[in-house]
């Protein structure tokens, strides 16, 4: 390497004192030509000097990225010479890509250098110094240096150096979620997600991206409620924190006082109250209620009421000029009081003073007066009269000679009894007799009563008697039927309409391509959750591996000749609307079946499996199957328990799993609620994951996973570890979950402190209790980070408890070997057990056709001793509500069909034939044993 370094300075010295010593050559040459001249000039022209090199381009800083090598770039102006010197030592000539070109403008040389910096060039490097490069530029006048770029090679850690805690705060309190990404170069930029979305402070003046990274959320809203992650990345890679999430609780308010109420005793001592409600603002998010009482009671006293009374009659006055005295008295004796009642009766009171013997004689001429009034108002009263009658006449007649003159009239307003006269001739728009009327938007409008315009035999051609017959007689009992399914249309018509003529049949042309490319634009399919197949009139079964859900078609199911393509769909969680509400807890996956609105010949039956727990004495479940519309709102199909003869499914429930017999393919969850007064335990699982060795890092983290116990959500943990280069330590253990509004709480133990330590500053994590009971969060885990000692320590041993507060736990003993490399560990069934995914015709039963018709010949038809399908059903175990089998065609069909579906797995002909034997139907087992391989 000196000799090298060497060469590169011998190379360039000499060609730097050549240029200078041309230059001193030519300069003496011209002095002696102008030495000998004989005249000389008064000025001599001198050549513009040569500036020192400018760089146009200086090499900037660069980072190496895995093993690609930087180039590094430097343009001067005017240059004869440029080269790079990286760490105080020149390049090889050998190693510069030189490009020379004329500034069009300036006419001076321009001339760009570059090299190439390799990964192992920089870790060849020791020292305290980063590796550095410059360029050197030479002209005429002198040689300029470039300013100093540094290689370096860029990394990120796996491990943040803190990741952001959950929290559960009150509404509009300040909160600080704290992260410092993982060591790295250069620096992480650190970008905060909320719920999958980046965080954009300059959008939202609520939230504050800090120096530090921090996010501040100034005042916490109800809309903060999410999910926080904080995600640093790099020119290397992008490294994602655990989720923290945030629960913004609001804490109930009360309202204010009403008025207090009038007290409750009329008379004497009482009592008066006032409520309030906590509701300003009501508890949400697990806020606390309202302290203290929601009503006051205060005594009162209601004064008696007094009712009024008369004084006596005060004395009769002196006798008036009109022949009367009066006299008075006083509501007084008491007075009203407190509401009592006024007195009753007059206060005063007159009569004739005189005995009848004052008499009052009339003034002259007043007689004549008083008669001729008489006789003027008598007049005026018989005029009047008269002009009542004349007006009653006139309306009476215009009654009577009235006409209906346009018939289309009649048939849009109500009727009343009249003549009907024919239009006239000079009625330029005359009624066709032949032209119906329009009678559709009176017959949707119109609720009095309608009447009959047929014409009698004897009446007059010019008459039409208005009948209260009805005009409009209700229409016949047509039900109209239209499939979505691929090329079925059908009409349900009364009997009376069913002759040849009058069937009126629809044909949907093409509508099986439409309909198949309408649902795989719906429905995503995603690998593993999702299986289909062409099923025709022998049936098939769909089972999606490793998850418990299954679809059976039985033979006879579609029509003879038809084929479609079905499918079987588990939705995740997260491109779903959950179909729980209120206090419902989502059991079961949301799995859709379709094609949507074929037309089935008989019940299919969708399998779920289920988290309740079910073998208590006392039922503490109230169970709820959902089904879904196309606009996307749930609506309840059925409860179990309260099943009737309109009820469109029947649901056979067991431990770990249920069977919904239907004829309407769609898409279908599971919720249930506790039956007070016990409170329903759901059926958990605790799943614990590690890191896959080895592990090269001093960091260490332990994940618990808090999952449905159903296949299905515990296949979508462990290919989420999967891909997370995760790995199951153990088993998963179950935990029975009690709907007691009491959260889950993680704790860890017994960690040998001498060589680890936990990162962890509280004492124990918790995961609410509405997370886990809603079911709307997946997948629920906590972790605990560990740092060790040092690379050297591999042993690790320590307790992990999990339980539910005031409920059960569960703990796990750890003790392994984080630098061995553990086999892949998985608890569900491998590939040589795991059921096939589709199944088409006679291979997908256990039952062969020619037992099953037989068994049903034998059982269909109903029994005096009872020894028919009931029995069997009883035998069975699906004889919860018998009323369904007995509406189908075929009962035992139907019971076979469910007889197949609960027993996919080991679906072996004893358990049948021993319940036929205890029904004593031994000339089916005799069939059973020649046909089968009972």
């Amino acid at each position: 390497m000196l000799s090298v370094r060497m060469q590169r300075d011998q190379c360039v010295a000499p060609l730097v004192l050549l240029l200078l010593v041309g230059r001193c050559v030519v300069s003496g040459t011209e002095s002696s030509d102008y030495s000998e001249a004989e005249v000389l000039p008064d000025s001599f022209p001198s050549a513009p000097a040569e500036p020192l090199p400018e760089f146009l381009l200086e090499p900037e800083d660069a980072f190496i990225v895995k093993n690609r090598p930087v180039q590094l770039r430097c343009r001067a102006s005017p240059a004869t010479q440029i080269y790079f010197k990286c760490n105080g030592e020149w390049v090889n000539q050998n190693d510069h890509v030189t490009r020379e070109s004329l500034d069009q403008i300036t006419g001076l040389v321009v001339r760009e250098v570059d090299i190439s910096v390799s990964r192992t060039q920089v870790e060849e490097l020791f020292g305290l110094e980063d590796y550095w490069c410059q360029c050197v530029a030479w002209s005429s006048a002198g040689t300029t240096k470039s300013n100093r770029a540094y290689v370096r090679i860029a990394y990120l850690r796996k491990n943040f150096e803190q990741e952001p805690l959950g929290r559960e705060v009150r509404l509009e309190q300040e909160v600080l979620l704290q992260c410092r990404p993982p060591e790295g170069m250069p620096a992480a930029e650190v970008d905060w997600l909320k719920n999958e979305d980046v965080i954009d402070p300059s959008q939202d003046s609520n939230f504050l991206i800090t120096i530090d990274h921090d996010l501040i959320i100034k005042q916490a809203r109800l809309s903060d409620t999410a999910n926080y992650t904080c995600v640093a990345r790099n020119v290397v890679a992008k490294r994602r924190s655990s989720t923290a999430t945030l629960i913004v609780y609001v804490s109930g308010g009360w309202s204010s006082w009403t008025s207090w109420t009038e007290c409750n005793a009329r008379c004497g001592r009482g009592w008066q109250r006032r409520t309030r409600s906590c509701t300003n603002p009501a508890p949400l998010n697990g806020g606390a209620f309202c302290e203290g009482p929601p009503f006051q009671r205060v005594t009162c006293t209601t004064m008696c009421p007094v009712d009024g009374g008369w004084t006596e009659w005060a004395k009769w006055s002196a006798c008036g000029t009109e022949c009367t005295h009066w006299r008075s008295r006083e509501c007084q004796a008491p007075p009203p009081r407190n509401g009592g009642k006024h007195c009753s009766g007059s206060m005063m009171e007159s009569k004739n003073c005189t005995e009848g013997l004052c008499a009052r004689t009339l003034a002259p001429g007043m007689g004549v007066a008083v008669y001729a009034g008489l006789v003027g108002a008598l007049l005026l009263c018989v005029i009047l009269v008269l002009c009542v009658g004349v007006l009653a006449y006139r309306r009476r007649c215009r009654h009577l000679h009235g006409d209906i003159t346009d018939s289309s009239s009649a048939l849009t307003a109500a009727f009343h009894p009249g003549n009907y006269k024919p239009p006239r001739q000079d009625n330029p728009h005359p009624l066709h007799p032949s032209a119906p009327p329009d009678l559709t938007a009176t017959a949707g409008a119109f609720r009095g009563p309608l009447f009959s315009l047929q014409q009698g035999v004897n009446d007059s051609p010019h008459k039409i008697p208005m009948t209260t017959s009805p005009l409009l007689d209700p229409l016949p009992s047509l039900k109209i039927k239209v499939y979505n399914s691929s090329t079925l249309s059908s009409l349900e018509l009364p009997a009376d309409m069913c002759s040849d003529g009058e069937i009126l049949s629809l044909k949907s042309v093409g509508t099986m391509g439409r309909e198949r490319d309408y649902y795989s634009h719906t429905l995503s399919r995603e690998p593993g959750l999702s299986t289909s197949a062409t099923l025709g009139n022998l049936g098939g079964r769909l089972t999606i591996p490793n998850t418990g859900v299954s679809l059976l078609v039985p033979p006879g199911t579609i029509p003879q000749g038809k084929f479609y393509e079905m499918y079987l769909i588990i939705n995740k969680w997260d491109k779903t609307t959950l179909p729980s509400e209120g206090s419902q807890t989502v059991l079961s996956p949301v799995v859709s079946c379709g094609p949507s609105g074929m037309l089935l010949n008989r019940p299919v039956v969708l399998t779920l499996p289920h988290c309740a727990q079910l073998d208590t004495p006392t039922p503490d479940w109230t169970l709820t199957l959902k089904t879904q519309t196309h606009q996307g709102a749930w609506e309840e199909v059925l409860t179990v328990g309260e099943e009737t003869l309109s009820s469109p499914c029947y649901l056979q429930l067991e431990e770990e799993c249920c069977h919904v017999l239907m004829e309407q393919l769609g898409t279908y969850g599971l919720v249930g609620q506790s039956c007070p007064p016990q409170p329903a335990c759901k059926r958990l699982q605790l799943a614990l994951f590690a890191p896959r060795a080895p592990c090269l890092s001093l960091d260490y983290s332990l994940r618990i996973y808090c999952i449905h116990d159903t296949p299905h959500a515990l296949k979508e943990v462990l290919d989420l570890e999967r891909s997370l280069g995760g790995v199951l330590l153990e088993d998963p253990k179950p935990l029975l979950f009690k709907d007691s509004y009491h959260n889950l709480r993680l704790s860890i133990h017994d960690i040998p402190h001498t060589h680890w330590r936990s990162k962890l500053l509280a004492k124990y994590q918790e995961i609410p209790f509405y997370h886990i009971w809603s079911g709307s969060q997946r997948p629920l885990h906590c972790a605990f980070s560990l740092e060790r000692g040092s690379l050297a320590v591999s042993q690790l041993a320590c307790k992990i408890c999990v339980r539910q507060v005031e409920g059960e736990g569960q703990i796990f003993q750890l003790h392994t070997d984080i630098q061995e490399t553990l086999p892949p560990h998985s608890p569900l069934p491998s590939g040589g057990t795991c059921l096939p995914s589709s199944q088409v015709g006679p291979y997908a039963f256990r039952l062969p056709d020619s037992i099953r018709q037989k068994i049903c010949a034998s059982l269909d038809a109903p029994s005096a001793r009872g020894c028919d399908w009931r029995l069997l059903a009883r035998s069975l175990g699906f004889d919860r509500y018998l009323n369904y089998f007995a509406t189908k065609p075929s009962p035992t069909g139907v019971l076979l069909d469910l007889w197949e579906a609960c027993h996919q797995a080991d679906a072996d002909l004893v358990s049948l034939a021993t319940a036929l034997e205890e029904m004593g139907k031994s000339e089916v087992l005799v069939v059973m044993t020649t046909d089968g391989d009972c």
